[in-house]
């Protein structure tokens, strides 16, 4: 069985970066009757923000990216936190020091410091000089008994013979030993390991076939292979995806911008349309890669979407392929999510179920917004909403294309004003009058008038054209220059508010 994990470090909120790479584990997972692990990354204990790991969870459920095991939601795999697993860490970095691959390193940070900054000024591109490696087993033993601190190093001069990195995306990447530090540290002095030692262990552990993550670690992979071949354990598949970068082309993180999830929940973003926008940065090319290692291998071309294609969470499983992802870093485009949001949006409020929803959703804000108002209604709402409909392109958005089906129009600001005086009195007189007359003499009930045909009989009458006969009555009644349609806005504003504006 295809088995996934999305592994998260509990630093901060989630932000577009990982909520990206859930989607794709997920979506990965999906396509191939597989599941998905979430795991926390909490090895690194100076850098955990309290609350982090509910924020994760919460951004999530929120996406509607439901993991099949991990916190709360126990499994054979678990525990779920690497802060609970040391003891298997350590266990398994005996083990690499029992066959040669690894040692411990008895050096302090400053010595350490001494040694690096020795063999910079040798032109040495090496990071530690090995020192520790040629301890004898006696040396070893009497420091260990003696209490003296150390960590435990990779000894990559004893790596043994494996097959090239292969990478679901990249392919066939560089070999990247070089640019590695000398002999990289997998356990640290509070015997806690580092990302090298625990990533391994424990997705060989959890049985993980595929692991999905940022392009950031794809120097790391030779290490990380070295690490399973000096194991003698097999190696999942790995893919390594470009990152996400903010518009100013730094990379994305926590600490950069309006970039976490939390943020977009905030502002009524929809939960699908945040999911769209993010699949396809980066998400949309063809190239030839290795088949993916436990999916079909007699597949369909593969579907690759335009920038700014509107799907469902159900159409990107079914048409997703990880050859047709970017090998590039890519930019989130705001303007894209408005498009997509919008489109999102109208395919929802198609229902009369997904109206309702969509009206309970935004009504507290709307009431936050208008205290006072009687008319902040689910009803009046709902048909808000249907008035708006090819103008929204976020449910918040409501109050402000539309407050005057709240409150009053504010005809004393600067908008207003400004229509005011382009309306000659004469004019504004006339129209306001007639249509007020004509409305208060209609016996049918208000939402049967026929609005429309009532207006352009008036303008008729009066012999105007219909941006001179409408903008009278858009300023009385609206007191802004656009909107939806007049006589939409006067069916929801109502029979009683709509006389008292025509004054």
């Amino acid at each position: 069985m295809v088995l996934l994990r999305f592994a998260p470090s509990p630093t901060g909120p989630l932000h577009l970066g990982g909520l990206r790479m859930a989607l794709y584990n997920h979506l990965f997972a999906q396509k191939h009757g597989g599941k998905w692990i979430l795991r926390i990354e909490d090895t690194d204990m100076s850098r955990h923000v309290p609350g982090s790991v509910e924020g994760i969870k919460k951004a999530l459920e929120w996406a509607g990216l439901t993991y099949d095991f991990g916190p709360g939601k126990e499994g054979p795999h678990g525990p779920y936190f690497q802060a609970k697993r040391l003891e298997l860490y350590k266990s398994y970095a005996g083990k690499l020091i029992e066959s040669g691959h690894a040692y411990r390193c008895f050096c302090s940070p400053d010595s350490l410091a001494e040694t690096r900054g020795r063999l910079a000024r040798m032109g040495s591109s090496a990071s530690y000089d090995r020192k520790c490696l040629h301890l004898t087993e006696e040396e070893v033993a009497r420091k260990v008994r003696a209490g003296e601190k150390h960590i435990v190093r990779f000894n990559t001069s004893e790596v043994p013979s494996r097959l090239p990195a292969t990478d679901l995306i990249f392919g066939h990447p560089k070999d990247a030993h070089a640019s590695l530090a000398t002999d990289p540290i997998l356990l640290k002095s509070d015997l806690f390991p580092t990302y090298h030692l625990a990533s391994v262990v424990d997705d060989h552990e959890m049985g993980i076939t595929h692991v999905l993550r940022g392009e950031e670690w794809l120097p790391s992979l030779p290490l990380h292979l070295d690490i399973y071949a000096s194991l003698k354990l097999p190696t999942p598949m790995y893919g390594h995806m470009p990152i996400l970068l903010n518009p100013d082309g730094s990379k994305m993180s926590k600490r950069h911008g309006d970039v976490q999830v939390d943020d977009f929940i905030k502002r009524g973003w929809e939960p699908e349309a945040v999911l769209n926008w993010v699949v396809l940065s980066g998400w949309g090319v063809t190239h030839d890669t290795p088949p993916e290692a436990g999916a079909s291998q007699s597949r369909s071309p593969d579907f690759v979407p335009d920038s700014t294609k509107v799907m469902t969470l159900q159409e990107m499983i079914d048409r997703f392929s990880i050859s047709a992802i970017t090998h590039r870093n890519t930019i989130l485009e705001g303007s894209k999510l408005e498009y997509i949001n919008k489109h999102h949006l109208m395919r929802r409020i198609a229902t009369p179920s997904g109206l309702q929803a969509c009206a309970e959703q935004v009504h507290s804000q709307i009431k936050e917004l208008f205290p006072l108002s009687p008319y902040t209604t689910i009803d009046i709402i709902k048909q808000a909403i249907v008035i708006l409909e090819g103008r929204l392109t976020n449910l918040y958005d409501i109050p402000r294309h539309a407050p005057y089906l709240f409150v009053e129009p504010d005809l004393t600001s600067k908008d207003a004003i400004a229509m005011r005086d382009k309306i000659p009195t004469g004019i504004y007189d006339k129209v306001i009058g007639n249509v007020k007359i004509k409305l208060e003499a209609a016996t049918e009930p208000w939402e049967d008038l026929d609005f429309l045909g009532i207006l352009l009989q008036e303008r008729d009458a009066l012999g105007l054209s219909t941006k001179v006969f409408m903008a009278p009555l858009r300023y009385a009644i609206t007191g802004m220059k656009d909107g939806p349609a007049l006589a939409d806005i006067m069916r929801v504003v109502g029979r009683e508010r709509t006389l008292a504006r025509l004054k």
